[in-house]
């Protein structure tokens, strides 16, 4: 079943889009009441996979998961 605050499911979390010092990627949320009001990607550099393809030279695969994550981003905050 999909998530219905998704729109691209990600089964192993945050997508890791720029590599700096090898720890995971992560999702970080500023709440108020039970609603995320902020979102923060950490160890992720979601922006480099959604720059020209040229600026970081990441795979297609690479850039695809970007805009994916940044779909969900996008689509959370107009369905909540």
């Amino acid at each position: 079943m999909k998530d219905s605050t998704c729109y691209f499911n990600f089964p192993n979390g945050l997508p890791k889009i720029h590599e700096h010092n090898g720890n995971p990627s992560q999702g970080l949320g500023l709440f108020e009441k039970d609603r995320l009001i902020v979102f923060f990607s950490y160890e992720s550099d979601l922006g480099d996979g959604w720059e020209d393809s040229e600026v970081h030279n990441n795979p297609k695969s690479i850039r695809e998961s970007a805009l994916k994550m940044g779909t969900n981003i996008v689509w959370y905050s107009l369905t909540q």
